[in-house]
C-alpha cells in the first residue's frame, strides 16, 4: 500500500511538473534568404559567395514601389546582402581585395550604381555610409521578355571570372568580377 501511495505521488508529480510549453515558431518569411555561390568548376570551393534575401514583386512595380531609381538599396530584402570574395578581384576594373562586404545598389531605368561597401551586418540600407563604399561600379540595366516575381542572383562564367546577374520583374542587371591569378 505504502509503494502504492509513493508511486501515484510520483506519476502526478511527474505529470504536473513536466508540462511542456508549446513553442512559438515563426512562418515563413515573406522574403526568404538564398546565397548564389559562383564556382569555376563543379564542387570547386567557391569564389564568391552571396547571401540575400528574395522580396516579391506582389503587383508592385520595381523602381516605383519597390527598390526606388535613384536611391540606395540594400539588394534584396531583411539585411543588407552580403557578398564574401574569397580571393582578390576586379569589380569593374576596380581592385578589392578578398572579404566579407555588404553589397548595395541605386537602380535606375537605364544603369544601376553597384556598390561594395565594408559596414557589414547592418538593417537595410538605413545606415549606409557612403564613405565606406570600398568600389561604385555603374552597369547597364537590361530588360527581359520573361518577369522574375521573386528577386534573384545567379553567376555565369566569363573568361577570368564572373558576371553576377541580378534580375526582378524584367530587369536584369550584369556584374563583372575577374581575377589575377
Amino acid at each position: 500500500m505504502k509503494k502504492t501511495l509513493v508511486a501515484m505521488f510520483f506519476v502526478a508529480a511527474l505529470s504536473f511538473g513536466t508540462q511542456v510549453q508549446a513553442q512559438k515558431f515563426s512562418g515563413l518569411d515573406k522574403s526568404p534568404a538564398d546565397i548564389a555561390y559562383y564556382r569555376p568548376e563543379k564542387n570547386a570551393a567557391p569564389l564568391i559567395k552571396v547571401i540575400y534575401s528574395r522580396p516579391q514583386l506582389k503587383d508592385r512595380v520595381v523602381g516605383i514601389d519597390l527598390a526606388p531609381y535613384g536611391e540606395v538599396w540594400r539588394t534584396g530584402a531583411n539585411e543588407a546582402t552580403e557578398i564574401k570574395l574569397y580571393q582578390d578581384v576586379s569589380f569593374g576594373g576596380k581592385p578589392i581585395e578578398a572579404g566579407t562586404y555588404s553589397l548595395f545598389t541605386i537602380p535606375g531605368k537605364d544603369e544601376w550604381t553597384i556598390i561594395i561597401n565594408k559596414d557589414t551586418d547592418v538593417w537595410g540600407a538605413f545606415s549606409y555610409n557612403e564613405s565606406n563604399d570600398v568600389a561604385r561600379i555603374n552597369v547597364p540595366a537590361k530588360t527581359d521578355s520573361k518577369s522574375l516575381e521573386s528577386f534573384s542572383i545567379i553567376f555565369t562564367p566569363i573568361d577570368g571570372g564572373a558576371n553576377m546577374i541580378m534580375g526582378w520583374d524584367k530587369a536584369r542587371v550584369e556584374v563583372p568580377f575577374t581575377y589575377a591569378y
